[in-house]
């Protein structure tokens, strides 16, 4: 099995790099104020995958710790400015 890994880790990587430079393209063209925000979204879980993915590659359990740590900021990033572009106060 991590042989099979191994032979893939590159095309897995250049996958996820070529997921967040879409995701960038659209953080910074977006239309409106919500694709930005959903952009940003994707580009903290898809780095939240890497993350877990590399962890498992290198067999390094600090590395899902700051993958955590990213889901969390990620999500609680993403929930302050929707609320702020709904109008409505962090604390409602």
């Amino acid at each position: 099995m991590m042989e099979a890994l191994e032979a893939a880790f590159p095309f897995i990587v250049f996958g996820f790099i070529l997921s967040l430079l879409i995701a960038l393209y659209r953080l910074i063209r977006g239309p409106t104020a919500p694709d930005r925000v959903i952009a940003g979204d994707m580009m903290a879980t898809v780095t939240t995958a890497l993350l877990v993915f590399l962890s498992l590659y290198y067999r390094e359990a600090m590395l899902l710790d700051i993958a955590i740590l990213t889901a969390l900021l990620g999500f609680i990033g993403t929930l302050t400015i929707s609320k702020y572009l709904e109008g409505r106060e962090v604390g409602d």
